[in-house]
């Protein structure tokens, strides 16, 4: 087929960290498919189609641009942040295998972007310098059961956790319940990092402890980070403390 479905991140929000070849494959684009905020965020130009939709119908929005490419079509798919850390890259491989056969001829590609943990921890200092996982709070996909079983095996293992979707309109509980489990694992005095807007003109950032963490109000734009026992605060007077966590971890 003579078509092809690049699945682009566009990383955070600041231009600047939107790698080249994320910018090459956007300027080689026809189509531009993907939630409204993130096609937004891709400048006009002739020759570039946009289609935004809502963020609760990524496999339609998979099949559309998998129909489109079949059609012969260069498509761009574009996420926040990476495109395969909870986000579209993952729809259009499930469309793909679910789909019509002829779809697995395609030319897919996948253009990595910076994504919200990682732009936050930079912001800080080293928060995920140790061993960190990635979860997301969401429970629109996945049984809450299973986001607390897995939540309660990380904390056991003291990983540094980066929360994703924390919390919504239509889920506003789960991110107080997950610092409430975390407080039955980890001390009170566990730093805690509310990282909101990352890299964008309205980005701010809160080092909380996690007794302070779970009176606190995050939203969609926030990444919430809970640090392991080794996590460290570096003060420094005025200026915001480096937060890091030792590669080490003594025998």
């Amino acid at each position: 087929m003579s078509g092809s479905v690049t699945v682009v991140g566009l990383g955070p929000g600041d231009p600047r960290l939107l790698t080249q070849a994320a910018s090459e494959a956007l300027a080689q684009a026809q189509d531009l498919i993907g939630y409204i905020p993130y096609v937004a965020r891709v400048p006009d130009r002739p020759g570039l189609t946009k289609h935004a939709t809502d963020n609760r119908v990524e496999i339609d929005r998979a099949g559309h641009a998998l129909r489109l490419a079949a059609s012969g079509r260069r498509v761009a798919v574009v996420s926040g942040g990476d495109p395969g850390v909870f986000a579209m890259a993952a729809a259009i491989f499930e469309a793909v295998e679910t789909g019509d056969p002829a779809w697995r001829h395609l030319t897919i590609t996948v253009e990595p972007g910076i994504t919200a943990m990682l732009a936050a921890a930079a912001r800080l200092g080293a928060p995920l310098g140790g061993d960190f996982c990635a979860m997301s709070l969401s429970d629109n996909l996945k049984p809450w059961e299973v986001i607390t079983a897995r939540l309660e095996a990380v904390l056991r293992a003291d990983f540094v956790i980066s929360l994703y979707n924390p919390i919504s309109s239509a889920r506003p509980w789960q991110l107080g319940a997950a610092l409430g489990l975390a407080a039955e694992h980890r001390p009170p005095e566990t730093p805690v990092i509310f990282a909101r807007a990352v890299s964008r003109p309205d980005e701010a950032f809160r080092i909380l402890t996690l007794a302070q963490a779970r009176e606190t109000k995050a939203d969609m734009a926030t990444m919430v980070i809970i640090g392991a026992s080794a996590t460290r605060l570096i003060p420094r007077g005025d200026a915001t403390p480096f937060v890091y966590t030792p590669r080490s971890v003594p025998a």
